[in-house]
């Protein structure tokens, strides 16, 4: 075993300058925890393109390794949780902002954060699903516990194109609902419908002021993006539908109104993936090994190699990465 590898690590040089770059790390420098992992996979999430290009405060602490998901094999554990050769992933927990992150070749991480990787997925699925593809679940599950039902009615997924809605998509589609997907780029409409939904809307229709209530469309929606989205959304919803709301890559506002809660009694549903109970957890990867097919899946994602991350993360941030990127940390 080498004493160092490779990494994408935050740093502030003395000016205060910030920069996250492809750099050799010391073994001895990761810190402390209960399970060592091998890591062999990431993936690259909106969040992590505000992490590494410091476009926001992620990294509360440096230096920093990246990366908010991760999967591979155990290598060492102080845990009896854990043995060596289990295979593993983490999605959130604090990775990349208090805990050092998945782009790296190997991670300490505390033996509570650690999920088993489900039958049939390798490590490689297992982060084509990521954080994002979690959060799709997280949230379609939210809709399902609501009593949302296939012939309620259509199910709008807003940023369709992106990892979150992507994985949504596969899954209402395979769960039986209509869907309905929302994209800012009209030449990704037959890659959504490949996906499952039934058609595509241009982002406009939604990403505009919204009035209190208006004609309702949608049994639920699964909402990545916020803002004027969300708020246009909730006007749309029918009568006791449910948004689950799991991002804002439009924006952290919502410049909406008690009327569709008031009148139609709707429910806006938070989705937190990063701190979630591991019930929660483990039963959102118990239904993704039996909703996902893998040869579906692989029309939504990409592989790439660990010294692209920056580039990749900048282009996330953009709106210019259609499905999933996952990470080869040792390619």
């Amino acid at each position: 075993m080498t004493d160092s590898m490779n990494a994408i690590l935050a740093t502030k040089d003395a000016s205060g300058a910030f920069s996250a770059k492809l750099t050799r790390v010391a073994l001895g420098e990761i810190p402390d925890a209960d399970v060592l992992v091998d890591v062999a996979y990431s993936t690259v999430n909106y969040k992590d393109g505000l992490a590494v290009t410091g476009r926001a405060p992620i990294c509360q602490k440096l230096p920093m390794v990246c990366g908010i998901d991760l999967a591979g094999t155990v290598a060492e554990s102080r845990s009896p949780k854990w043995q060596r050769g289990d295979r593993v992933l983490v999605n959130g927990y604090g990775l990349s902002e208090r805990h050092w992150g998945g782009y790296a070749q190997k991670q300490r991480v505390n033996a509570d954060f650690l999920v088993r990787i489900p039958e049939p997925f390798d490590a490689q699925l297992a982060m084509a699903i990521g954080t994002a593809g979690y959060t799709s679940m997280l949230a379609v599950n939210a809709i399902r516990d609501h009593g949302v039902k296939p012939g309620d009615g259509p199910v709008l997924v807003t940023g369709g194109a992106g990892g979150v809605g992507s994985v949504a998509i596969l899954l209402l589609a395979k769960l039986g609902y209509e869907v309905v997907a929302s994209t800012g780029r009209p030449e990704t409409a037959a890659y959504l419908t490949s996906l499952g939904a039934s058609r595509a809307i241009a982002r406009s229709e939604l990403a505009r002021p919204a009035k209190p209530l208006e004609k309702e469309a949608w049994s639920a929606v699964v909402d990545s993006v916020g803002s004027t989205t969300l708020a246009t959304a909730l006007a749309q919803l029918k009568y006791d539908g449910v948004v689950a709301a799991c991002g804002l890559a439009g924006g952290g506002d919502l410049p909406s109104t008690v009327m569709p809660f008031l009148l139609r009694n709707v429910r806006l549903q938070g989705i937190d993936s990063v701190m979630a109970p591991m019930p929660l957890r483990e039963r959102a990867w118990r239904d993704l090994a039996q909703l996902v097919d893998a040869s579906a899946l692989k029309s939504a994602y990409r592989v790439e190699p660990l010294a692209r991350v920056p580039e990749l993360c900048a282009a996330i941030l953009r709106g210019e990465i259609r499905g999933r990127v996952v990470i080869d940390v040792n390619g």
